[in-house]
C-alpha cells in the first residue's frame, strides 16, 4: 500500500528533475523591436533578454491616463502598458530599473514606482502613436495631475521618453 504512493511521487520527482532549466519563453516580436527588458527577469524570448514589438506591449494590457505634464501643454491621454504589469509579465525581481533611451541617456527607477496606480509605458498621445518628434516610440508617463507627490523633480527627471531598454538591477 505505502508502495503505490511512493511510486507516483518519485516518477513526479524525476520527470521535473529531468525537465531543462531555463526561463519561461515569450513569443519572438513580428515586427519592429521598440522595447528590450534584460537583467533579473524569468521571462525571455531573445537570450537572457525579453524583447517587445508594439503589439506585445498592447497585448499585455492598455491603460490609460489623463494627465499634463511639463513639457506638453494641457490634458492629453496617454495610452501604454502599465510598468507594473510589464514586470509582473516578466517576473521581474530586483529593486532597481534602469530605464535608457535611444540616445543612451538613463535614468533610475525605484522599483517601488511599479504600482498599480502609478506610471505606464506610454506608446500614444491622444489616440496617436508617439513619433520620436513626440518624445516617443515609448514615454514613461506618471499620473502627474492625479497626485502632488507625482509633480515634483524627482519624479518628471523618471519620466524618461524615448525608452527603448530596461535593465532590473538589485
Amino acid at each position: 500500500m505505502n508502495f503505490l504512493r511512493v511510486v507516483p511521487a518519485v516518477v513526479v520527482a524525476v520527470s521535473l528533475w529531468a525537465l531543462p532549466a531555463q526561463a519561461e519563453s515569450l513569443p519572438l516580436p513580428e515586427g519592429r523591436v521598440l522595447l528590450t527588458v534584460s537583467g533579473d527577469i524569468e521571462m525571455t524570448n531573445d537570450g537572457e533578454a525579453a524583447t517587445f514589438d508594439l503589439e506585445m506591449l498592447r497585448a499585455l494590457g492598455e491603460s490609460e491616463i489623463k494627465t499634463d505634464t511639463i513639457w506638453t501643454p494641457g490634458d492629453h491621454v496617454f495610452t501604454g502598458v502599465r510598468l507594473k504589469t510589464l514586470l509582473d509579465h516578466l517576473g521581474a525581481d530586483g529593486s532597481t530599473i534602469e530605464a535608457t533611451a535611444i540616445n543612451d541617456y538613463s535614468v533610475s527607477i525605484p522599483m517601488a514606482d511599479a504600482t498599480e496606480g502609478g506610471p505606464i509605458i506610454a506608446y500614444a498621445m491622444d489616440g496617436k502613436e508617439l513619433s520620436r518628434r513626440d518624445k516617443g516610440p515609448l514615454w514613461v508617463i506618471y499620473p502627474f495631475s492625479s497626485s502632488s507627490d507625482y509633480r515634483t523633480e524627482v519624479i518628471y527627471s523618471r519620466s524618461i521618453w524615448q525608452l527603448d531598454r530596461i535593465t532590473i538591477k538589485e
